[in-house]
């Protein structure tokens, strides 16, 4: 499957208001990226952490930013955060939320299983970095790709 015919099967409206309610309660940042290319043998985590920095998303104030990283062509996918974000969840937290990606994708729930991981990283991004008097939204929250 090819990222249009991704986008084809997500409900865009449904993966915003989760990232616009994960944002809600946090001074984090979540973003989704949907690669048309392929990784070509290279490692998906590190193809991610490329995209995570092209975005700025290394640049938030707090250093909290999320990014879910889509690779339709090869059925691969990414979740990483920034330092901080890395700092108080640890890896655990990174495998878990991928696995509830997976269970979705692998039934063609694509939508279900993004709204779910974006959800768990919002749960995680409120306790850890919740939102203060004069946050601002810092990245787009548009769904992003190449």
């Amino acid at each position: 499957m090819n990222a249009k015919e991704f986008l084809g099967k997500i409900d865009e409206a449904a993966v915003l208001e989760a990232v616009r309610e994960a944002e809600r309660g946090t001074s984090g940042e979540v973003r989704v990226f949907v690669s048309r290319r392929r990784l070509r043998g290279r490692d998906v985590t590190k193809r991610a952490h490329k995209e995570f920095h092209r975005l700025d998303m290394d640049t938030t104030e707090d250093r909290n930013a999320v990014l879910f990283y889509v690779v339709p062509r090869e059925r691969r996918f990414a979740v990483i955060g920034d330092e901080a974000v890395h700092a108080k969840c640890g890896e655990n937290f990174w495998q878990e939320t991928a696995k509830l990606l997976e269970a979705d994708f692998l039934e063609g729930r694509f939508t279900g299983g993004l709204v779910k991981g974006i959800r768990r990283a919002g749960e995680l991004l409120a306790r850890h970095f919740p939102k203060t008097p004069g946050d601002r939204n810092e990245l787009p929250d548009a769904i992003a790709g190449d």
